[in-house]
């Protein structure tokens, strides 16, 4: 997919855009659609689509579209590679419940890294840490149960818990908390070498 000429493509008026964008890779099924179907039962108010943000929400200075051209240069160099979910956490501050990233996690970082500049360069609130939301905006009592919850539907998942990131795509988020894909880049199946 290349980037929509005049804007995000969907049926949302362009006054409920946010100046708000991210780049994520999405969790293919079957591990995806379980992920989905979790944090629907964690957070019934949800919906959801199981990612991994490459680079996490953030402001642009300037038109998307310069940013993406610097996503795409950035990623000419990498390749896609496996990622692996391993065990359920909580972040202390924030009590946002995730699945902690295994392998997969360097390239990630590296990703991460190489993003966070130019028109994308942004002071996160955290330090990056990949990862894969299952439940955020919750009171902290009901912390304890979502997280019993959520590590014993992990434990009952039988099937792979890992995925290859093969995608990234750049999306904006609206008024009413929906995130609309813009534009979508493969990343190589082996290294390019320059």
């Amino acid at each position: 997919m290349s980037p929509h000429p005049n804007g995000p493509p969907g049926r949302v008026p362009p006054e409920e855009w946010l100046n708000v964008f991210a780049l994520v890779t999405y969790i293919p099924a079957p591990l995806g659609e379980f992920l989905d179907e979790l944090r629907r039962e964690l957070v019934p108010h949800d919906d959801p689509r199981a990612h991994v943000s490459l680079l996490p929400p953030r402001p642009l200075a300037g038109d998307w579209r310069q940013a993406w051209a610097e996503v795409r240069h950035t990623l000419e160099r990498r390749a896609s590679f496996e990622v692996e979910l391993t065990g359920i956490r909580t972040f202390p501050v924030t009590d946002v419940i995730y699945l902690e990233v295994g392998a997969g996690a360097r390239e990630l970082c590296d990703i991460h890294t190489a993003m966070n500049s130019n028109s994308l360069a942004f002071h996160e609130p955290f330090a990056y840490h990949p990862h894969v939301t299952l439940a955020q905006d919750i009171s902290h009592q009901d912390v304890p149960d979502t997280l019993k919850l959520a590590e014993r539907r992990w434990r009952e998942f039988r099937g792979q818990r890992s995925f290859r990131a093969e995608r990234a795509v750049f999306v904006q988020s609206t008024i009413s908390d929906r995130w609309l894909d813009l534009a979508e880049y493969r990343l190589a199946s082996t290294p390019v070498n320059l």
